[in-house]
């Protein structure tokens, strides 16, 4: 088992252990997260569901998104992913959703946002959903697209942990 495997497991371990479901709003990862979830035997019953938004349009019609968010700030925004996970713990049955919105590259990126920026989103049932963001290396799209799922785990993780 690799270490992304050990930590999707530990992460629902940790779902396991509260009795609550995860969902995902995955963009820029395109459904890798809820991929290496479902990979682990008995996820079922932690799993409730993904949405891959990586259209705006998708993040508006599937997560309540609004056009306002995306006019002003953009898909790759503390704004966008605070209300993609908003919009994946109301459109689910998940007590913990996570968001993942940025731009892996390899084209796409400016100097305001370049390739390698991934903003995460953490809502968790009864608190306010809350973001990071991280600026990796462009060190290509496969080690952005790896590294953003590792530490959308992690701070999912951290954030069951606190609760």
């Amino acid at each position: 088992m690799n270490d992304l495997q050990q930590l999707a497991n530990q992460f629902l371990q940790a779902c396991a252990e509260r009795n609550i479901l995860v969902a995902t709003a995955e963009s820029c990862t395109g459904g890798m997260i809820m991929a290496l979830l479902t990979d682990i035997p008995g996820s079922s019953a932690m799993v409730d569901r993904g949405f891959v938004t990586y259209s705006n349009n998708a993040k508006m019609e599937m997560l309540d998104v609004a056009q306002e968010t995306l006019d002003t700030y953009g898909a790759v925004s503390r704004e966008a992913a605070l209300e993609m996970a908003a919009g994946a713990l109301a459109r689910s049955n998940a007590g913990i959703a996570l968001s993942v919105t940025g731009i892996a590259g390899p084209d796409g990126g400016t100097v305001e946002k370049p390739v390698g920026l991934v903003w995460f989103g953490i809502a968790v049932e009864g608190h306010p959903p809350r973001t990071e963001s991280r600026a990796f290396p462009n060190l290509g799209r496969d080690y952005i697209r790896r590294e953003t799922v590792r530490i959308a785990l992690e701070l999912g993780l951290a954030a069951l942990q606190e609760d």
